[in-house]
């Protein structure tokens, strides 16, 4: 007997598999190079260089992050606009999360929008019109620059925490819907996990932000 899928379940499928591969490795590889800020400008600098140096690097931000996220971030709008909130009427936790999912989602659309023109572009006029990634000898100086402001720190601010959210719980509700996870038990457990490794995400990358405007980050240099 044939299975016949429909093109809106497919659709959704394909927003979360984007949504985890290759959206959230490239997040956690993001992070990870952030972080060589916590020991100096030289290193980032260095790192940011390193990820230039990559044959091909072109094809691979088209083909591995641009076209995966703005399918992800167009269909997500979708699924927010066809969504119809129920939480005053069931203020289940799954409901409140699955809300905040949605509201992290435009508030990345517009971040990322932000994040990518002004550093990976420069083409944010009056704030900066160098790219990072074609200046990496001076990449930990224009993002240092920028976080002194505080109104534009408050921004990655909330930027990362809507990020860290969105995958944090993105992770949990792919293992939900793909079926990796079945039972009460199994999801409650999943669900601890999953905040825990939201917490440790947005420290990390709390710690990196902090790191261009204060050496060391929020530790002020005890780690390293």
């Amino acid at each position: 007997m044939a299975i016949r899928l429909s093109r809106t379940f497919i659709l959704r499928k394909l927003h979360q598999l984007s949504g985890i591969f290759p959206l959230g490795v490239f997040l956690l590889e993001h992070f990870y190079t952030n972080s060589k800020a916590l020991t100096g400008p030289g290193d980032f600098n260095n790192a940011v260089k390193d990820l230039q140096s990559i044959p091909y690097i072109l094809f691979v931000e088209i083909g591995g992050i641009f076209i995966p996220l703005i399918y992800h971030a167009v269909y997500g709008l979708v699924i927010t606009m066809e969504a119809r909130p129920n939480n005053l009427a069931y203020p289940y936790s799954r409901n409140w999360f699955y809300l905040i999912q949605r509201i992290t989602g435009v508030i990345l659309f517009f971040f990322i929008t932000f994040h990518v023109l002004n550093f990976r572009f420069g083409m944010i006029p009056g704030l900066n019109t160098v790219s990072v990634a074609h200046s990496p000898d001076q990449a930990f100086d224009i993002v240092s620059r920028e976080f002194r402001m505080i109104p534009i720190f408050i921004v990655y601010m909330i930027g990362i925490t809507a990020t860290v959210w969105h995958l944090a719980n993105g992770i949990w509700l792919f293992l939900v819907d793909w079926g990796i996870t079945i039972g009460e038990r199994a999801q409650r457990l999943t669900g601890y996990a999953c905040i825990a490794f939201g917490v440790v995400l947005l420290l990390v990358g709390v710690n990196a932000a902090v790191a261009f405007i204060r050496p060391g980050g929020l530790l002020g240099g005890i780690i390293y």
